[in-house]
């Protein structure tokens, strides 16, 4: 990717603009990566047929609770950074508020649990359940908002980059709009993985280019 104009990044209470961005690369990959990691761990659990979400459910759920949570606050790490270092330029304002409230959907989706449902934990429904209490309301928004914010920010970052960046950036867009509105209900929680995988990735491509860019300028 190649950059237009980026402003001079500095540190503010200890806390380098570098250190807020690498957070911010880190968060896909620790959610990814700890969400698969029980994911094939988990006895009874099944990717095929139920989502990350449901592993905040059961005796180990704290975990993925946690981990919608870590990786949210990292997120708003990741938007501090790229506030400072874009300050001024292109995406400068929006860019980093959408990632913003990736971080905060994510932390909303943890606090906030699904229901038991798709066979998890045992004794749930085999499918959906009849009814939705109120926090399985709240964690389904919590999602739509991390992934719709951070989907829209490919499409307002890939204004910085040149012709490939730009590119890429509109086609990670419209390959997850693409995987996430596939109609087959029978592969969602695959599906959300994968598009997971889209932004997420897109994002610590963003974060450690930004990273880049800013150490140049200094």
């Amino acid at each position: 990717m190649t950059s237009t104009t980026l402003t001079r990044a500095g540190t503010a209470r200890g806390v380098s603009t570098t250190t807020l961005l690498a957070a911010g690369a880190a968060a896909g990959p620790l959610f990814l990566g700890l969400g698969l990691a029980q994911a094939f761990t988990r006895d009874g659990y099944d990717l095929s047929r139920q989502p990350l979400s449901l592993l905040a459910l059961g005796e180990h759920g704290w975990i993925q609770i946690a981990n919608f949570v870590v990786s949210g606050l990292l997120a708003l790490a990741g938007a501090a950074g790229f506030r400072r270092a874009l300050r001024g330029g292109p995406a400068g304002t929006w860019g980093p508020a959408l990632v913003a409230v990736l971080g905060v959907g994510l932390i909303v989706a943890g606090l906030l649990r699904a229901d038991p449902s798709m066979g998890w934990p045992a004794g749930a429904p085999e499918g959906n359940p009849a009814t939705m209490s109120w926090h399985s309301y709240g964690h389904g928004v919590g999602a739509m908002l991390s992934f719709g914010s951070i989907t829209v920010a490919c499409l307002v970052f890939a204004r910085r980059f040149g012709r490939v960046g730009a590119v890429s950036s509109v086609l990670v867009a419209l390959a997850t709009v693409v995987v996430m509105a596939w109609p087959d209900q029978g592969s969602v929680s695959v599906r959300m993985v994968l598009g997971s995988a889209l932004v997420f990735g897109w994002l610590t491509a963003v974060s450690l280019h930004t990273i880049t860019i800013t150490e140049r300028k200094h």
